[in-house]
C-alpha cells in the first residue's frame, strides 16, 4: 500500500534509526533522507521528522556521526544516547541502544498537536504505544517491510496501525542511487551490524 496522506494533515514522522536501517538493507536498498523528507513536505502539513539512534559517545570517531550531523542539519531533529558495549558468548563485539522509550515519550507528547504519525519501525513493542496514540484520535501508519525473509515488521504492530506502508513500495522515491561505496559508508555498515536495539538484560 502507499502512502495515504491529505495535503492539510499536521503529520510527524518518528524514525527508529536501527529498524530502517535494517528493513531496507533486507530489501536491498539504502535509504536517501533528503528524497524522504521531501517526499513527506510534498504531500502533507510536515510538523517534525524526528530519527533515533544510539551513539558510542567515547570513541573519538563514531561511524555513524556523519549521518547523524547531516541529518542534524538538513531538517530532521536528532534524538540520541550513549551505547552500552559488550562481547557476546562468541567474543563478538556487540552494542546496545534501546531508543523505544524516548520515542515513546516524544510521540505521546506530540500526539493533542497531530493528525497523523508514521512511524518507521517494526518493533512490536510499539503496539501498545500505537494503541494509545489512536485512542488519543491520531492516525497511526507504520511503515516496514514483510516482503524481506523473514518479515521486519512485527504481525501484532502491523494489525494495530491504521495503515501499514510495504517499505518495498517507497523504494523508487526513497532509495539512495547506488555509487561507489566510501569508507565513512563501510564503516557505518560495520556499525549498524554490531547494533542491537534490543534492552539489556543484566543478571546477578
Amino acid at each position: 500500500m502507499g502512502l495515504n496522506i491529505r495535503e492539510d494533515e499536521k503529520l510527524a514522522l518518528f524514525i527508529d534509526g536501527a529498524n530502517l536501517y535494517a528493513a531496507a538493507r533486507a530489501l536491498g536498498f539504502d535509504v536517501d533522507y533528503k528524497r524522504l523528507l521531501e517526499m513527506f513536505r510534498e504531500r502533507c502539513r510536515l510538523i517534525r521528522a524526528l530519527y533515533y539512534t544510539a551513539l558510542v559517545e567515547d570513541q573519538d570517531y563514531s561511524p555513524i556521526r556523519p549521518l547523524v550531523d547531516w541529518l542534524d542539519y538538513n531538517g530532521f531533529t536528532m534524538v540520541t544516547k550513549p551505547t552500552k558495549e559488550f562481547t557476546d558468548s562468541l567474543g563478538r563485539r556487540k552494542i546496545k541502544g534501546d531508543m523505544d522509550i524516548e520515542l515513546a515519550i516524544d510521540m505521546l507528547e506530540m500526539a493533542p498537536y497531530l493528525d497523523h504519525v508514521v512511524l518507521f519501525s517494526g518493533d512490536g513493542d510499539f503496539r501498545r504505544l500505537v494503541e494509545v496514540v489512536q485512542r488519543k484520535g491520531v492516525k497511526v501508519s507504520v511503515v516496514s517491510t514483510v516482503k524481506s525473509s523473514p518479515p521486519m515488521v512485527a504481525d501484532e504492530l502491523r494489525r494495530q496501525a491504521d495503515q501499514f506502508i510495504e517499505l518495498q513500495d517507497l523504494a523508487s522515491e526513497i532509495s539512495r542511487a547506488h555509487q561507489p561505496r566510501n569508507d565513512d559508508e563501510e564503516r557505518d555498515d560495520d556499525y549498524y551490524e554490531t547494533y542491537d536495539d534490543e534492552p539489556i538484560v543484566e543478571t546477578v
